[in-house]
Formats: structure tokens, C-alpha cells, sequence
């Protein structure tokens, strides 16, 4: 084949342009750190890291998600020890200090009277806590506070959970309301049975109001629910006529509701951990997720600038050749 200087010319900007373009996509790997910035330099590479970036943001949103369901339980453990504090203190000094003979005069009993009538409303404030702007223990219905302390017509006071008598109102219905759930998806597979998400693949956070303090009548025909038991106390204590062995079973009860409600604070000391454990598996994934994406996308330093450091000097060195591509010709020596 006959080699003309036509052919020279091309060959060399042919390969004059292969060098510049691979010194181009060697310095870009250097800059960008990434080993391709394009879907078509590397396809498989490209799906591989959109579905690791793709898991990555799951677990970004699921770690979120735990952090503010660990501080939604908190608001509803500090609500209840709230209501515990103030029922225990009740129960062991003015409802035994209520009790001693010594302390059975009118005005007395009526002092002791309004400590638990205050009391009252202390818990039922306390049990209309809220984070942000939902109300903790209100069920299915987080935008509404749910406990009402009402004027029961007879000098005394009920109390309602949405709208419903925690007392006399319609069992069903308080049934219904005490078993609600607000299930959240944490990265376990969330599956549903029928409307409701299947418990093993779920995580509860709701604690309705009505489940912590109790709710409908004993075989006594005494309320299950604390405040309004601490109602029924201060009642009794302000009678002039006073019924010292109604007053001990009320407050027997009163003990029994109070211990009902301490176990919520165990339920939820065991949510509380099992969030913990789930948000470090969390964030371990994290770890093997960033890991995976490393190794996917970003390039080994020391092996990208060893390789733009051969790519400049291939292109010197074509540069160079230019200069002497055009060798002499007959013509040159022509007189």
C-alpha cells in the first residue's frame, strides 16, 4: 500500500483526537472522583448504583422516621409518669393520711377533697399531650385532644374520650377506640391483611388515651379509669356523713387503675428499645450501602491520577510526533 502524506495527516489527527479525548475522560474521573458521570460510559454500572442510591434513601427515610416516633413515645412516658406521679403521691399520702381517724373532720376531708379534684384536671391535661401538632394518645384521631373533663349535672365531673363517657358510655365503641392502631413502614417487608397491615411487618405507635387510664365499670360497678376514680374520691371525702369503707375499696380500685397504667410505661420501654435496635441495623446498612456505592461509582485515587499522569504523557508525546510528521519529500531537493 502506498503510504501518502494525505494518509499521515489523517492518521495522526485521528489519533491526535483519541489522545485528547482520553486525557479528557481520565481528567474527568480525576475531578469528579466518580469512574463515569455518564449512563452510557458504564450501563451496568449506572442501574447497579441508581438502585444502591435507591436503598440508600429508604433507609435515609426510615431512620427518620424512628427518630421522631422515639420522641413521639417519649411525650407519651412523660405523660404518663406525669399521671403517676400525681396518682401514686394520691393514693400513699392523701388517701392514706385521708383514712386516719385522727383526720375524719369536715374541713380536713375537704382540703384532701380538692387535692384530688385538682388532680384531676392536672392528669387530664397531662393525657392531652401533643407532639407537634398531634395530640399522642388520641388514637386513630391525632387532631383533636380527647379528653374532655365535663359538669356531670350532679356537682361532680365526668370524663369523655372523644365525645364518649369512659365510664357509661358505649363499650363497643370504647372497645373499638382502646384497640386502635397507627401502623408505620420501617423497612420490615410491609405487607397488608386486608385493611390492616400485617403486625409482623408494621410498627404500632398508637396508645389510645383510654387503654392507658381504663375504661367501663368493674364487677363493683366502680369506673376502671383513674381520673374519674379520683372524682369518685374526692366525693366521698367531701360528704359530711363519711363512708370510710366505700372510701377504701374506691381507693383500692383507685391503686389498681394506677397499676394498670404503670405497665404502659414497660410497653413502651420495650417499643423504645426495639426503635433503638432497628435504627442501629438502620444505620449499619448505611454503612454497607455506602460501602456498595464506593466501590460502584467512585474511582481508586492513586489509580486515576496514575492513569491521567500516562494519558498526559501519551498526549506529549503525539504532540511531539507532529512536529516531524512531514518528512522530506523529492521536491525539497530540487534546485
Amino acid at each position: 500500500m502506498r503510504v501518502t502524506t494525505g494518509l499521515l495527516i489523517r492518521n495522526y489527527r485521528n489519533n491526535l483526537n483519541n489522545s485528547i479525548t482520553n486525557l479528557d475522560l481520565v481528567r474527568t474521573k480525576v475531578e469528579t472522583q466518580r469512574q463515569f458521570t455518564k449512563a452510557y460510559q458504564n450501563p451496568t454500572g449506572q442501574v447497579r448504583a441508581a438502585g444502591i442510591y435507591k436503598k440508600y434513601a429508604k433507609t435515609e427515610d426510615y431512620i427518620s422516621t424512628i427518630e421522631n416516633t422515639e420522641s413521639f413515645l417519649k411525650t407519651q412516658e412523660d405523660a404518663i409518669m406525669q399521671v403517676n406521679t400525681q396518682a401514686r403521691y394520691l393514693s400513699k399520702q392523701y388517701g392514706l393520711e385521708a383514712m386516719n381517724a385522727t383526720n375524719w373532720s369536715y374541713d380536713v376531708r375537704k382540703t384532701y377533697a380538692e387535692a384530688f379534684r385538682s388532680a384531676q384536671e392536672s392528669m387530664t391535661m397531662s393525657m392531652n399531650a401533643s407532639y407537634g401538632d398531634t395530640f399522642v394518645f388520641a388514637g386513630a384521631v391525632g387532631n383533636e385532644s380527647p379528653f374532655r373533663l365535663l359538669d356531670d349535672g350532679n356537682g361532680g365531673k365526668k370524663l369523655t374520650y372523644r365525645g364518649v363517657d369512659v365510664t357509661t358510655g358505649d363499650i363497643d365503641m370504647l372497645d373499638e377506640m382502646a384497640a386502635e392502631k397507627i401502623n408505620l413502614d420501617m423497612g420490615f417487608g410491609l405487607e397488608m391483611d386486608g385493611n390492616d397491615a400485617a403486625n409482623s411487618t408494621a410498627f404500632d405507635t398508637a396508645l389510645p388515651g383510654i387503654r392507658a387510664l381504663g375504661y367501663g365499670e368493674d364487677d363493683n360497678g366502680y369506673s376502671k379509669n383513674i381520673v374519674v376514680l379520683a372524682g369518685k374520691l374526692a366525693d366521698l371525702l367531701d360528704e359530711e356523713d363519711f363512708d370510710s369503707e366505700e372510701y377504701t375499696n374506691v381507693l383500692n380500685a383507685f391503686d389498681e387503675a394506677r397499676k394498670k397504667l404503670i405497665d404502659n410505661v414497660t410497653t413502651l420501654g420495650t417499643k423504645s428499645n426495639f426503635l433503638s435496635t432497628t435504627k442501629d441495623r438502620l444505620e449499619d446498612q448505611q454503612v454497607e450501602l455506602n460501602t456498595q456505592l464506593k466501590n460502584t461509582v467512585d474511582v481508586d485515587m492513586a489509580d486515576a491520577i496514575t492513569e491521567y499522569m500516562w494519558a498526559q504523557y501519551a498526549y506529549n508525546a503525539t504532540l511531539k510526533i507532529g512536529t516531524s510528521i512531514l518528512t522530506p519529500s523529492f521536491i525539497d531537493f530540487m534546485s
